[in-house]
């Protein structure tokens, strides 16, 4: 578990035990709210699972919906807790890594 917590520490660029269990804490905050607030938000702009269900297709769009809203409420709610936790910028720098995948990066800039 020491090894484990050295090598996050050294990825991340950060010294202490401390903020390796915040940041640990933020993620798992974070995972369990955005598919709570993503399920939400597709219910309160009337995408629900009855809605799509009736063939293949609308399975696949309801799911892909889903997906997809999940991933964007995931990075708001992650900056948010993250905040909230005092570690706004170590999760933005993770939110600019991210959208340098994607080449989104210049939308933040």
């Amino acid at each position: 578990m020491k090894k484990l917590w050295q090598k996050l520490k050294i990825r991340w660029g950060i010294e202490s035990n401390v903020q390796v269990f915040i940041i640990l804490m933020v993620f798992a905050i974070t995972g369990m709210s955005s598919i709570r607030v993503g399920h939400a938000f597709l219910d309160l702009i009337g995408i629900t699972k009855d809605n799509f269900m009736e063939s293949t297709l609308g399975h696949m769009l309801y799911y892909t919906c889903r997906v997809i809203s999940i991933l964007i409420v995931y990075k708001f709610i992650l900056i948010i807790v993250g905040t909230l936790f005092g570690q706004f910028h170590f999760f933005w720098r993770f939110i600019k890594r991210f959208l340098k995948i994607f080449d989104l990066r210049r939308l933040f800039h």
